[in-house]
């Protein structure tokens, strides 16, 4: 066997189904060897779309997605990715071909040193040196992605090593790192002592964050959510944990968060961070808003902890396994009163919205185009209960988060390191990772125009996603920026007036949509939603709509 044929091997043993790369002459030793097999390979257009397509992929199947790609400038254009998943913290292992190992170090033809220039954006990286380590390396490689604090890990592989022998492959049972032991169960002293301060606090608020999606506690959380009656909020990544209209869910806060749950965090007399960083976009004053409040912080990255603000009970560990604790211990508690004030606050902020979007929708003339809140509150009903809604970065993201509306779905986006151009692909990994779940990435013309090659990935493999273009021909959170913050004065925020989306659709084979006013938004959205074949729908908003 090659190591080549060892490295399939291990996927195969790790249960891989599918692979997202771009092939070169470092990676074809691997690329020959994975034809015997039934792991599928999906051949994107640009090797970041491979790390945002097993982004995708990961979210949805809650498995560790994998890459692999080229060497040089192919593992460079993965950088960005890379960093997409490390800012978010998705489990993914990437394989990058490298130089002959005896020539690296020579500035060789397409030689990078990819392990040092991830080496912040990576949970582990390592460069193979050895053929026979192969086995060790990607059992441990699978192990830390998906383990802890999840996160990419790299292995670089010299072409040399991907073609020398091995007298025996043996796959490891289990990863034996002496210095890598993750906290999976939350300490008991501490658990008991977040139960005692709930039964004495009178306004308590849980704040959810991404990481009850990556651990899988949705429905514990929701458990003792229900079983307690504490009202919720959320942090961008930890939307779609809660359904919207939950009658305890307070919506994201935030700079662009609602106002009531704003108004929640403020009031509230404890604070529980799951699974949440205690970061800029969620909590822009850490220490004024837990000012005279008992802040707890759970998360199973003890580097978090403490980070931003100090929690008076930090509690490390996996949320599953905490929260599996937390349902087994009883306490008494009334927070009704608490509730009823969050409700007065949410009716009457929804109330404000619903007289503003009635009157965005029936003054046309206000502005040109659709409004996109009634067009995004319009799509997200008109979708299916279980469906995967993937917004992209800008305005749109804003809008999205804002007026989505989740029921059994799932809601994903680029928190972190809000990187432009993730929605397309990370839709092709979930519609992969589920077939049967409606996939719809909503984006603007900038976001779009940087993937708009993965159409092609799209009809090669037939991933039947649907995508969204909100047209405004400007970078739209670039130009309203620039509207409050330097008077009007815009600067190289201009997309001009291609390309034409009907012809580009045409191109790709593809169906075309498109939505200019408010008048028939539910009419378009529906015959978009229900056409079996791939398509696109263009919705022209006015540049000067603000989120």
């Amino acid at each position: 066997m090659t190591g080549a044929d060892a490295i399939v091997k291990c996927l195969e043993q790790e249960h891989v189904e599918v692979v997202f790369g771009y092939p070169g002459v470092a990676i074809t030793p691997f690329y020959n060897s994975i034809l015997s097999t039934d792991i599928r390979t999906i051949l994107v257009r640009q090797e970041q779309n491979a790390a945002h397509a097993a982004s995708g992929y990961a979210r949805i199947t809650g498995r560790t997605g994998v890459v692999a790609v080229t060497s040089g400038p192919g593992a460079e254009n993965l950088i960005t990715g890379i960093a997409t998943a490390f800012a978010d913290s998705i489990p993914m292992v990437c394989i990058t071909g490298q130089v002959d190992s005896k020539l690296m170090g020579s500035d060789v033809f397409q030689e990078a040193d990819i392990s040092g220039a991830v080496e912040s954006f990576v949970k582990y990286s390592y460069i193979v040196r050895d053929a026979k380590d192969i086995p060790r390396i990607f059992k441990e490689a699978f192990h830390i992605a998906a383990t802890g604090r999840k996160g990419p890990v790299l292995i670089d592989i010299p072409i040399d090593i991907q073609e020398d022998n091995l007298n025996k492959f043996v796959y490891p049972e289990d990863a034996k790192m002496r210095t890598y032991k993750p906290t999976v169960q939350g300490h008991i002293v501490q658990i008991k002592k977040v139960i005692r301060e709930l039964s004495k606090a009178k306004r308590p608020i849980l704040c959810v964050g991404g990481g009850v999606h990556l651990s899988g506690a949705k429905d514990e959380v929701i458990a003792f959510v229900e079983k307690n009656r504490i009202p919720v909020v959320c942090t961008m990544m930890g939307l779609s944990v809660m359904p919207t209209h939950h009658p305890l869910f307070y919506g994201m806060v935030g700079n662009n968060g609602q106002a009531y749950g704003n108004r929640a965090m403020n009031q509230a007399d404890m604070i529980v961070m799951v699974g949440a960083r205690v970061a800029d976009r969620s909590i822009s004053q850490p220490d004024l808003i837990t000012e005279n409040k008992v802040l707890v912080h759970i998360d199973v990255d003890p580097a978090e902890i403490g980070k931003n603000t100090q929690p008076a009970i930090p509690l490390v560990g996996d949320i599953g396994s905490i929260f599996k604790n937390f349902n087994e211990l009883e306490y008494e508690s009334d927070y009704s009163e608490w509730v009823d004030v969050l409700n007065k606050y949410r009716t009457e902020g929804e109330n404000r919205k619903s007289a503003a979007l009635k009157m965005a929708v029936t003054n046309q003339s206000r502005m040109q185009g659709a409004d996109p809140v009634a067009f995004i509150r319009t799509l997200s009903l008109a979708m299916e209960e279980d469906a995967v809604y993937v917004a992209d970065v800008g305005q749109n993201q804003l809008w999205s988060c804002a007026n989505c509306v989740i029921r059994k779905g799932r809601f994903m986006t680029s928190g972190g390191m809000g990187t432009m151009g993730y929605a397309i692909p990370a839709a092709m990994g979930a519609k992969i990772a589920d077939p049967s779940r409606q996939v719809v990435a909503v984006c603007g013309d900038g976001g779009f125009q940087m993937v708009m090659m993965e159409l092609g990935t799209m009809r090669q493999y037939d991933i039947q996603a649907k995508v969204v273009v909100i047209r405004n021909k400007v970078l739209g959170l670039v130009r309203q920026y620039q509207h409050y913050h330097y008077h009007d004065h815009f600067s190289v925020i201009d997309l001009g007036d291609y390309p034409r989306i009907d012809r580009l659709t045409e191109a790709y084979d593809m169906h075309y949509y498109k939505v200019e006013d408010n008048q028939n938004i539910r009419k378009v959205v529906d015959a978009f939603l229900d056409d079996p074949v791939s398509s696109i729908l263009e919705v022209f908003i006015d540049p000067n709509e603000t989120a």
